[in-house]
């Protein structure tokens, strides 16, 4: 069953860097904005507590999101979160209307399986190195995955995986890659880790070719 996230919400009229600061104070509450779909921008707050514990799991970043305000429910997704920059804090929140008959671009998480397992790096010793953790796609709303999983068990030694290799659920697209080949960015390779036996051969071997061209 799919994991609904449902947040109360508050129509805000009172708004400026001072209002924020006695909302945040008095009433902890952050400031927050609902926007796009068509309609005009609406002012809203919410409990920074029950939006901070919401935050702390994975898929809140990448679900359709239900704000109930004053009794009437809005269908989002998270476009943007202000933190302090050390204290576990909440500033403001941005949240994009959406509805099932027009796209949306979300950034969704990668999961990687079967790292510990995979022959390259259980076997022969590959280190990992991921060059991206998320990604962003372009869906329809209905068809919106929670993450997209990238299986590592047939990786081999000194491969990698690119954009163009991700397994993507019906309907999903990669943003990057509608703009081009030259777009298709790495997302996991599988090295010997520097320092290793057959590394070190490697290097005394480049070495030897470097003075044999001196002579």
């Amino acid at each position: 069953m799919a994991q609904e996230f449902v947040l109360e919400a508050f129509l805000r009229d009172d708004q400026g860097k001072g209002a924020s600061r006695r909302l945040r104070r008095e009433e902890r509450k952050i400031p927050a904005v609902i926007y796009g779909g068509g309609k005009d921008a609406q002012a809203i707050s919410m409990w920074h507590n029950d939006l901070k514990k919401a935050l702390e799991n994975e898929a809140f970043f990448s679900h359709i999101l239900t704000l109930d305000v004053a009794g009437k429910k809005e269908s989002v997704i998270l476009k943007d979160l202000q933190r302090h920059p050390y204290k576990p804090t909440l500033f403001h929140a941005d949240f994009l209307r959406v509805d099932k008959d027009h796209e949306i671009h979300v950034n969704v998480p990668l999961h990687f399986l079967n790292e510990e397992n995979a022959p390259a790096i259980k076997l022969q010793g590959g280190a990992v190195n991921h060059q991206l953790n998320e990604v962003e796609v372009i869906c329809l709303p209905q068809d919106l995955p929670e993450f997209i999983e990238v299986d590592m068990m047939d990786i081999e030694m000194d491969q990698t995986l690119h954009l163009s290799d991700l397994k993507l659920p019906k309907g999903v697209k990669v943003a990057a890659l509608l703009q081009g080949e030259d777009y298709d960015q790495a997302v996991v390779s599988v090295h010997l880790p520097k320092g290793t036996k057959a590394d070190e051969a490697e290097d005394a071997e480049a070495d030897g070719e470097e003075g044999e061209d001196k002579e």
